[in-house]
């Protein structure tokens, strides 16, 4: 399974000027516990361009989930503030009221979530849920809502739709509910789907043919994508721009390509050299030393720096997500200094490049 060569995948990932159709800026999110109020996220700064694929990498506890969830205002009760704008098409979401946001989950944007079995009702058929979404959103009937939903059915790849659309969750395989998923996020024909760990607990075969299903309605419908993973082979496989988080922060922004031959954060560089290889030629892998620091102690200056093999003075002030040429940004004063390594191979089929740091 490809994904185009490395000029058109750059081409596609282009910013070319034009008005977003996301634009988070200054982004932070707050949370209640027993110790006090918590940061989760700060200062989260990213575009995705209409159509385009980006996706968002980095460890578990990194703040990537949590950043998709706050897009459409799906956050926790213990929640305590957000600062920031989220900005959809024009409109921030960040300020808009729940029925404003309603109205657009589901509709303008979908969002498939990592455990299908969790996501879906297990009392109602899929063909139930389906239909039920595409109903809420517009006003046609039942059966033209059956009609719809049969053929997203067989949109997605499900075999003989007819006799799966009265089938409960529990009755499908790990791979047919996240079709199911998937045609239900796309019912309403959204602007922007957010998929988080969307190939979880699902073998390498289903994996391939799930991301190549999302790249390709992608293609084909001009949705525009946002891949929630620490699978880097998914990323390469399946986006055009790769944005690394750490600590609950975006540290780098840059194409897929550039990204994985030059990277220009230490911490997306180690994560690049940690891929495990079938090959024993590379030797043991390199890994990257420490922990990631706690969400109730995080240092000032670089989050990054107690684990950074190339801190420096300068890296315990305020790191800002700065312009580094050719539409790339990075959260380190020093890349423009180090010449730092990408990955010891092209990270490709699914699964075949988890990254060692769940």
């Amino acid at each position: 399974m490809g994904a185009g060569p490395p000029a058109q995948r750059r081409a596609e990932g282009a910013r070319d000027g034009a008005r977003p159709l996301l634009s988070v800026r200054g982004l932070g999110i707050r949370f209640k516990t027993t110790q006090g109020i918590w940061q989760a996220t700060r200062r989260i700064e990213f575009d995705i361009a209409p159509g385009e694929r980006v996706g968002i990498v980095g460890e578990s506890g990194c703040g990537k989930t949590i950043t998709g969830l706050s897009i459409l205002r799906l956050l926790p009760g213990n929640f305590a503030g957000l600062d920031g704008k989220i900005l959809f098409d024009g409109v921030d979401l960040a300020s808009c009221s729940a029925r404003q946001m309603r109205a657009i989950r589901g509709k303008r944007i979908a969002m498939i979530f990592q455990e299908p079995m969790s996501a879906l009702d297990p009392v109602f058929t899929v063909g139930h849920q389906i239909a039920e979404t595409l109903r809420v959103h517009s006003n046609i009937g039942q059966g033209e809502a059956r009609a719809k939903t049969l053929e997203m059915l067989r949109r997605v790849g499900i075999a003989s739709p007819e006799r799966r659309i009265d089938d409960y969750p529990h009755q499908l395989s790990g791979g047919m509910r996240q079709r199911v998923m998937i045609a239900a996020s796309l019912i309403c024909g959204p602007q922007l789907l957010i998929a988080d760990e969307p190939t979880t607990a699902l073998d390498v075969t289903v994996q391939a043919q799930i991301l190549e299903l999302l790249r390709d309605i992608s293609e084909t419908s001009k949705t525009a994508l946002m891949l929630i993973t620490h699978d880097l082979g998914v990323v390469a496989e399946t986006c055009t721009r790769m944005i690394t988080m750490y600590a609950g922060e975006v540290i780098e922004d840059a194409s897929v390509d550039e990204a994985l031959v030059r990277p220009l954060h230490p911490y997306t560089s180690g994560l690049l050299r940690s891929l495990p290889h079938l090959s024993p030629r590379h030797g043991r892998l390199p890994s990257i030393p420490g922990r990631v620091p706690s969400i109730a102690e995080m240092p000032a200056g670089c989050r990054f720096r107690a684990r950074c093999a190339h801190a420096a003075m300068g890296c315990e002030g305020e790191q800002k997500l700065q312009d580094a040429g050719g539409g790339r940004r990075v959260r380190c004063h020093r890349f423009a200094e180090l010449n730092l390594p990408g990955a010891l191979h092209p990270p490709g089929a699914p699964a075949a490049a988890k990254v060692a740091t769940q």
